[in-house]
């Protein structure tokens, strides 16, 4: 039997090539693109904030528009954090519009209830001035939170810690 198989070997080759093709299968579609789960988020607020609208996704951050907002991101799988909120307001003090806004995005992207995320908000908002600065960092609800402001504008950015 020069030059043949033996039906031992077909037998014992055939499952193992066939083992082989299904885990190089399920490798392949089984892993998932990280931009997939930011762009969901991004369609929960363009689907449950009235006003939001998705703009374009550049270096992992998703551009935003709110009519409240002059600017609005959402930025994905940092190096120190998992997901970011970043909202500007076109006043040095923002409107109750606005601190709305951005306790409702940020209750849906970190899954935090809404009034826990707009207090937070609030009160680094509240808390720059003449004895702090225009920086303040605080954390509340296992939310960090950086506020600034200059003459003309204010910000907030809200991330969560890769480890949390």
């Amino acid at each position: 039997m020069t030059g043949k198989f033996s039906p031992q070997f077909k037998s014992y080759f055939r499952p193992a090539a066939l083992a082989a093709t299904l885990a190089l299968l399920a490798g392949l579609t089984a892993s998932p693109a990280r931009a997939d789960r930011c762009d969901d988020i991004a369609k929960q607020l363009a689907g449950q904030i009235d006003g939001v609208k998705v703009g374009i996704t550049a270096a992992n951050v998703i551009y935003l528009s709110h009519p409240a907002a002059k600017e609005l991101s959402l930025g994905c799988r940092g190096r120190n954090y998992s997901n970011e909120l970043y909202a500007k307001a076109d006043s040095r003090k923002p409107k109750p519009e606005f601190l709305a806004l951005v306790g409702s995005a940020a209750a849906i992207i970190f899954t935090v209830p809404k009034d826990d995320t707009t207090t937070g908000a609030t009160r680094c908002i509240k808390r720059m001035g003449l004895l702090r600065g225009d920086k303040v960092n605080m954390r509340f609800r296992r939310l960090d939170m950086e506020c600034t402001r200059t003459k003309t504008e204010a910000s907030i950015a809200i991330t969560r810690g890769k480890d949390e």
